[in-house]
């Protein structure tokens, strides 16, 4: 298409999760679940999370995801200024799940130990993109694992900042009061921007493909694909530079749907976050309400592998409250007509 429960608000003790930086770090998955800084503005974000992943009507499992509450704390670095960062993403592999794993246990080291983090935020995730596709490109030269790649999608909540970086056709919606808000635009093929794009560095779209072969034109990985990479500026037709967009946060700000594109394909940004509010007012509980996602993709024909990360931004459920729809008139009874239907309805 073109176009785990509820947690005391603060920071939790992970114990030890307390990596040392120069330690191995190997994550199957990451998912620490609260984070709250007292930030003194008006609106001071409760960070909440849950995730949750099917394998779908697939063989394999390609997707991966990764939570992480305190990310310099993570690798064992210092918050400048006492300024937590939280860390989210969703990386969806295609032709095995080596690159999907190693995006989500590299990518956020890479990361925090850039010169320029935290100070330039948005430079720093655009180039750790391109140099962990470098690199994964150099660890497995000689390996079975080159032959795949992976989407990636990644939410960094800083202060009341959000920054989303997208690289592929996973997608981030954000419910602001019940509307839904895109984060994130897809990169396929049939888009016209990136189209261009593609076509300005040598490639070309066949019958909806990227050189005929892939459905996505931004991803990490896929190396082995003749014509379709190159080291450097700007490289190849098929791009590993993420597009940012960031927002600063306010009080109508509820919470980020993050999924990969098995997701989206059944799902609507408004219906995502319709359903997310409903399930949420219901528990408020985020990764029961993840699993929900899931388990209604899969109810409505999903055959994708599936995953569904979720942020919060406050303790409390969403409010009840009416969303205005383009087209819908609000119907109201005047007290005069309501007392003439009392009228007849007692006399019948």
């Amino acid at each position: 298409m073109c176009v785990e429960g509820l947690e005391d608000a603060g920071r939790l003790d992970f114990g030890d999760q307390n990596i040392d930086k120069h330690a191995d770090f190997a994550m199957e998955r990451v998912c620490e679940n609260t984070v709250s800084v007292d930030f003194k503005q008006n609106f001071v974000p409760i960070i909440r999370s849950g995730e949750w992943s099917d394998i779908g009507g697939r063989d394999y499992m390609e997707d991966a995801h990764v939570c992480i509450s305190d990310l310099a704390k993570k690798f064992g670095y210092e918050a400048v200024d006492d300024e937590v960062i939280s860390f989210y993403g969703v990386f969806d592999g295609h032709g095995g799940k080596d690159a999907a794993h190693y995006v989500r246990d590299n990518l956020p080291r890479v990361i925090v130990e850039d010169a320029d983090f935290p100070l330039e935020l948005e430079k720093v995730v655009k180039r750790s993109f391109v140099q962990t596709d470098s690199k994964f490109a150099e660890t497995f030269s000689h390996q079975k694992g080159l032959s795949s790649g992976t989407t990636a999608l990644t939410a960094m909540i800083f202060g009341r900042s959000l920054l989303v970086a997208n690289a592929g056709d996973c997608r981030a919606v954000l419910s602001r009061r019940g509307t839904a808000i895109e984060m994130s635009k897809d990169h396929r093929p049939c888009c016209i921007n990136e189209r261009k794009r593609v076509e300005s560095l040598g490639g070309y779209v066949d019958d909806g493909y990227l050189n005929g072969q892939l459905a996505v034109t931004r991803a990490l990985g896929d190396w082995h694909l003749d014509g379709m990479k190159e080291m450097g500026e700007p490289g190849g037709p098929l791009s590993a530079e993420p597009e940012l967009k960031m927002i600063t946060l306010t009080k109508d700000d509820e919470f980020l749907i993050i999924c990969s594109d098995g997701i989206w394909d059944f799902f609507s940004n408004q219906n995502a976050v319709d359903f997310a509010r409903r399930r949420l007012q219901d528990h408020n509980d985020l990764r029961l309400c993840c699993r929900e996602i899931v388990d209604e993709a899969i109810r409505r024909g999903a055959s994708d592998n599936l995953t569904a990360v979720m942020v919060s931004f406050h303790q409390e459920a969403p409010p009840q409250t009416r969303v205005n729809r383009t087209g819908r008139v609000a119907r109201s009874i005047s007290a005069e007509g309501l007392h003439s239907l009392r009228v007849l309805l007692e006399g019948q």
